[in-house]
């Protein structure tokens, strides 16, 4: 069969749609377990801009986010049965295993917004059920191969601020189930329960992987390469906690148990906002460090949008809690940080978008 002369060819003569497929294969393959927080860090800007009344923007930043989780969820399932052993090698290490929270949390924040932006909870709760399952299925397999296997990485290799994941994936189900709480008349009680028994344990959890993440930052050799920027989420997963918080807060008059535990959630609510405040300049100090001391260059990694995503969350965050306890004086924060969550919220996308046009057009001619 001849070839058709006019179609285009890459400089070792394969057609151009041969090799974007095979690159798109090889991305698939080699997809970060991570990347969903992109979805994470677009919703969480999206919410931070709405709760800003910065409506039309965060309607457009939704509406991708819906496009980016479903082409994310199509690559995730066809690496799970396509490229099954490089997929559950990720799941197994101890480095790359605990970005697969990222889904989890991904879920539910897309869910909140559909709840803020449409006050569609038909599929709120779709996305709440299957964030559950994902939860329950991710963190038991995760933690016990970690428990049982038997050959396993020393604490300075095996882990980064992305062990933190877990927390924010067990706070966003507490975010989504205090959201969906008011709508479920009959179920209210158990949801805020259910929400309130996950903002528990996320803040234990965080308590138990901070201590050992912050003796590896402080009693072990720290490289420029080390301070990969999963390390912001030690803000974030701080963030989210008190953004449920907040919102358990808010939904004291729903459940007389949350009523009588209300100081214990100001407290610590509050607790939480001051922990993460206090990393928001020791990680921008950590990044100078990084960048401009050591000149370690800015190059974009699907790392950064766990940058992003904690900026967006400190927003939404330090908003609703001052709602919520009637702390106005803490309005100011909110109001300009959402520039910074946007700002850094466009760079990592443009670096996304040039990086995703370099691996699919890569080797083909220039024509």
């Amino acid at each position: 069969m001849q070839t058709d002369p006019s179609a285009k060819t890459t400089t070792d003569n394969r057609p151009v749609s041969t090799v974007a497929w095979s690159n798109a294969r090889n991305m698939v393959a080699g997809l970060s377990p991570s990347y969903f927080a992109m979805v994470m860090a677009t919703g969480i800007v999206s919410i931070a801009a709405y709760l800003q009344g910065m409506v039309l923007f965060a309607r457009a930043l939704f509406v991708l986010n819906i496009l980016l989780y479903c082409v994310l969820s199509v690559c995730w399932f066809g690496r799970l049965i396509a490229f099954s052993q490089r997929f559950f090698q990720d799941l197994f290490d101890h480095a790359r295993g605990p970005g697969f929270f990222t889904i989890v949390a991904a879920t539910c924040v897309l869910g909140t917004q559909f709840i803020l932006l449409l006050q569609n909870y038909l599929v709120a709760v779709v996305l709440w059920i299957i964030a559950i399952v994902l939860w329950l299925m991710l963190t038991f397999t995760i933690f016990t191969t970690f428990t049982i296997k038997e050959n396993k990485p020393s604490l300075s290799e095996g882990i980064n601020g992305a062990w933190l994941l877990a927390v924010v994936s067990t706070q966003s189900l507490a975010v989504l189930s205090a959201k969906l709480s008011g709508h479920f008349e009959s179920y209210k009680l158990i949801i805020n329960f259910f929400a309130f028994s996950m903002w528990l344990w996320g803040g234990m959890l965080y308590i138990w992987m901070m201590s050992l993440i912050f003796y590896r930052y402080t009693f072990f050799k720290f490289s420029p390469g080390d301070l990969s920027p999963p390390y912001w989420i030690n803000m974030g997963a701080m963030a989210i906690s008190t953004l449920a918080g907040a919102l358990l807060i808010i939904n004291t008059p729903h459940a007389p148990f949350l009523h009588s535990t209300l100081a214990f959630l100001k407290g610590f609510t509050v607790f939480y906002w001051a922990t993460g405040s206090w990393w928001i300049p020791m990680l921008f100090i950590l990044a100078a460090w990084r960048h401009v001391y050591k000149k370690f260059p800015f190059a974009y990694d699907p790392l950064y949008w766990g940058a992003v995503f904690p900026l967006g969350m400190y927003t939404a965050c330090t908003y609703e809690m001052a709602e919520a306890m009637q702390l106005q004086f803490l309005f100011p924060i909110p109001n300009y940080f959402i520039y910074v969550a946007i700002a850094a919220w466009c760079a990592t996308f443009y670096g996304f978008l040039g990086s995703l046009f370099r691996n699919i057009l890569k080797r083909q001619c220039p024509l």
